[in-house]
């Protein structure tokens, strides 16, 4: 991951940042339901964004029938995402995708086929669940990285937010940050597994406090994955974690936007909580496969003005 940006350096554990956390749940419910219907684009200006959304995908297949031969065609599609003709019309014919994310059994298929033209991000510690013995996810990482991710998307223990014990989360995630090197850090919060608005906000602030480079909505795997309240209460974790540390960190939302349109009402969200910079690859992501196919489509509609099938546009 290239980036002008000093690398997040953590910060030591405060107790009284966490003790700070509030999140006006009615409020935060409230501005998300609104935002979709009150942001709108049109034309030139939606195919600007969606092809901005394009470079922010992290291509991803974590799949228990993945296959060297799936891996390569996805890794193809990273490079080339929408159809030649299409692309040269929109004035992007050098448009790809953000990364390629696999399991750590694929990392050298993706490391091969991409040949250092994006970044290969791997998940690790013991992903999903992140319930395998602490000494094997530390380990999960530096093999990770030594077949060649520059990019590591870990997950951290629930049941320590679950159970407050915030010390531990921030010990845990600072020695896997510490495993991980030179390779950025994405924490998956699993969301959708903490119980309150609240822990997401401790949550996101006790990773980014330990290092992590992105905080991560989900693994895809949950019953509830990304949201817009979530979101807005990540979005400002961080940037109140930059007020306090100097620090620009990354968020990702992962697994439920599947669509141009929600994908369109998360980049409006991010530019009005914080600001463009966060508008590239180095700062957002989405956890996403099946966007891209939605968003080719809508392309597609318009250079030609007709709707494409959606199989026309499949992945693998």
């Amino acid at each position: 991951m290239t980036s002008d940006l000093p690398r997040n350096a953590g910060m030591p554990f405060d107790p009284s940042v966490i003790a700070g956390c509030r999140v006006n749940t009615p409020a935060t419910l409230r501005r998300a339901a609104t935002l979709p219907a009150q942001r709108s684009l049109k034309k030139d200006w939606q195919a600007a964004w969606l092809a901005r959304a394009i470079s922010m995908i992290d291509l991803t297949t974590l799949s228990g029938d993945d296959t060297p031969g799936r891996v390569r065609r996805l890794c193809a599609k990273a490079l080339s995402p929408v159809r030649a003709d299409l692309l040269d019309a929109i004035g992007l014919p050098h448009l790809t995708t953000g990364a390629v994310c696999v399991y750590h059994e694929m990392v050298p298929v993706a490391v091969e086929a991409l040949e250092g033209r994006l970044p290969v991000a791997a998940v690790s510690t013991g992903f999903p669940a992140g319930l395998s013995p602490f000494d094997l996810r530390l380990a999960e990482i530096e093999r990770s990285v030594a077949a060649g991710a520059t990019e590591i998307d870990i997950v951290i223990s629930r049941r320590h937010v679950l159970t407050g014990n915030w010390a531990a989360l921030y010990d845990e995630t600072a020695q896997m940050r510490a495993a991980c090197g030179a390779a950025h850090m994405k924490a998956i919060l699993a969301t959708g597994e903490l119980g309150t608005l609240k822990n997401v906000m401790a949550a996101s602030m006790v990773c980014m406090m330990a290092g992590s480079d992105f905080i991560k909505t989900s693994t895809g795997k949950e019953a509830v994955n990304a949201t817009l309240p979530v979101s807005l209460v990540m979005m400002r974790a961080i940037r109140a974690y930059e007020a306090a540390s100097g620090y620009k960190v990354g968020y990702k939302p992962a697994g439920g936007v599947s669509k141009a349109k929600d994908a369109l009402v998360y980049l409006a969200l991010l530019k009005e909580e914080l600001g463009d910079r966060w508008l590239r690859p180095d700062l957002f992501r989405f956890g996403a496969s099946s966007l891209l196919g939605d968003i080719e489509r809508q392309l597609e509609h318009h250079v030609t003005g007709r709707y494409s099938v959606g199989h026309r546009h499949a992945l693998g």
